[in-house]
């Protein structure tokens, strides 16, 4: 028999646990923010996406005016608009209208799919932030990026 049951509230009252059950601490994180590790497959696709456009606003200093955005994967909106046979698209662009700037889209799970490492997966995304860069301004990809097509290795 107990003489003073210790409830929940009066448990709370003391403050976090500092040390687990076993005497060697609290789990922490497994890699400081800072440390690459931390970031999310997401955070690290958009910064594979920033540094391509950094690349290309160099040389094309109107690539400020358009915003860049990186989505999962392609959606279908409209009606009529159905899945087909033809290849998922990795990018695409939206013309400036009411207002609104320019945008290029890039989808990250088509294009983490078709790559293997963190390099091949920036190529890719170089490649596709060219080509769409290319038809949003009515110019072929070799002009917005002389070296495109070539093979970076």
């Amino acid at each position: 028999m107990m003489d003073k049951p210790v409830t929940p509230a009066a448990d709370a009252a003391r403050g976090p646990r500092r040390r687990d059950r076993h005497g060697r601490g609290m789990r922490g994180p497994i890699a400081p923010p800072q440390v690459p590790l931390a970031a999310s497959r997401a955070e690290a696709f958009a910064d594979l996406v920033q540094d391509s456009v950094e690349r290309l606003e160099r040389r094309w200093p109107q690539l400020a005016e358009i915003d860049f955005l990186v989505l999962e994967v392609p959606r279908l909106d409209g009606p009529g608009q159905a899945w087909n046979d033809e290849a998922v698209p990795l990018g695409g662009t939206i013309s400036a209208r009411d207002g609104r700037p320019a945008r290029v889209v890039i989808y990250r799970r088509p294009v983490e799919i078709r790559t293997k490492g963190r390099d091949e997966r920036a190529a890719l995304v170089h490649e596709v932030v060219v080509e769409q860069v290319a038809e949003l301004l009515g110019l072929t990809p070799e002009t917005v990026d002389p070296r495109y097509g070539e093979d970076p290795g």
